[in-house]
């Protein structure tokens, strides 16, 4: 069954909910009430990596981010924090949290998987070329699915030598994450190859602008509601590629979309099982 991560962005410029969520209480309220919609783990994140985004001291980050990771671990979520910092990520697993989601896959802070890896904490390593700032300027590929699975099995390795053990591994192919439109949907197109290196997958297409692109000339026309579908559709698809996790803003259309699929298969192998020799 693949899980779904609910994102709690505890942030004033997310790309998508930026604001909303930012002081610890609304943040808090707004995980549980992703719990009660069906997410399996929550993600909880005091930096946005939205486009041109700027780096956060990671003092401010831990203020905004350790109250809410606190909160939901003794309210018995299984808690992820997403941070680039590892002074971060080891005072989140000091308060609860049970996954270091680093989009950026260990690089942008070199100390991170060494300090995570005598805790115990799973972590998510994200194919990343680069900071917010100017990540686009390095979505250069010759062929970007080789390209992707090259530059994961390289942080795979990292974090063995790091001593984290392959089974703590969980690879993010890093959608929109220096990458370009159609460069996205090559990715998604190639999963099978990205979940043949072993660790389990997690796969993040929510609200993200290549999703807009594809239903309009005009991405800005394309609202927040028709952005939660088509990602509803790409995480069932996702799943369907054999996705671990796919990590949403809109948590119970997303449990919907799993379901159906799931069902849709289960009536493949029913009907499989009953057809006459």
């Amino acid at each position: 069954m693949t899980l779904i991560m609910g994102i709690v962005n505890v942030t004033p410029d997310s790309f998508s909910d930026g604001g909303r969520y930012a002081d610890a209480e609304a943040a808090v309220a707004h995980g549980l009430r992703l719990r009660a919609d069906g997410a399996h783990l929550l993600d909880v994140g005091g930096e946005s990596t939205r486009p041109g985004a700027e780096r956060v001291d990671p003092v401010v980050e831990q203020a905004r981010v350790l109250p809410v990771v606190r909160a939901l671990a003794e309210a018995g979520a299984f808690v992820s924090i997403d941070t680039m910092n590892a002074s971060t990520a080891v005072a989140a697993v000091e308060a609860g949290a049970r996954l270091v989601n680093d989009v950026s896959g260990g690089l942008a802070d070199p100390g991170l998987l060494a300090a995570i890896a005598p805790t115990g904490a799973d972590v998510a390593l994200g194919h990343w070329r680069g900071h917010s700032t100017d990540m686009y300027a390095r979505a250069q590929y010759e062929d970007v699915v080789d390209e992707v699975v090259v530059e994961l099995r390289a942080r795979v390795e990292a974090a063995a030598s790091a001593g984290i053990a392959p089974s703590r591994v969980i690879l993010d192919p890093g959608i929109g994450f220096g990458k370009q439109g159609a460069q996205n949907w090559a990715v998604l197109h190639g999963l099978g190859r990205l979940a043949a290196l072993g660790p389990r997958l997690l796969v993040g297409t929510s609200r993200k602008r290549f999703l807009a692109e594809a239903l309009a000339p005009d991405p800005a026309e394309v609202d927040e509601t028709r952005r939660d579908l088509a990602t509803a559709v790409t995480s069932a698809l996702a799943a369907g590629a054999g996705a671990w996790a796919v990590r949403v803003h809109d948590v119970a259309a997303t449990r919907d979309a799993l379901t159906v699929a799931r069902s849709w298969q289960e009536g493949i192998r029913w009907t499989s099982s009953t057809r006459s020799p």
